[in-house]
């Protein structure tokens, strides 16, 4: 039992992920956002192109 409470401890006041956790998050934001701005962004090609299509 003495040794599960020591590498519960080792485990709590180990920082070694927190970057990695920080740049997952990080990557995750800008993620979405590429999502959102190309989704805003498909509709309006969408529509020129449909335009452009219906004019030949």
């Amino acid at each position: 039992m003495n040794a599960a409470k020591k590498m519960f401890k080792r485990l709590v006041h180990d920082e070694s992920g927190a970057e990695v956790i920080e740049y997952a998050l990080i990557a995750g934001l800008i993620v979405v956002g590429c999502v959102f701005v190309i989704g805003k962004l498909g509709t309006k090609v969408l529509a020129r192109w449909n335009s452009v299509n219906s004019s030949l």
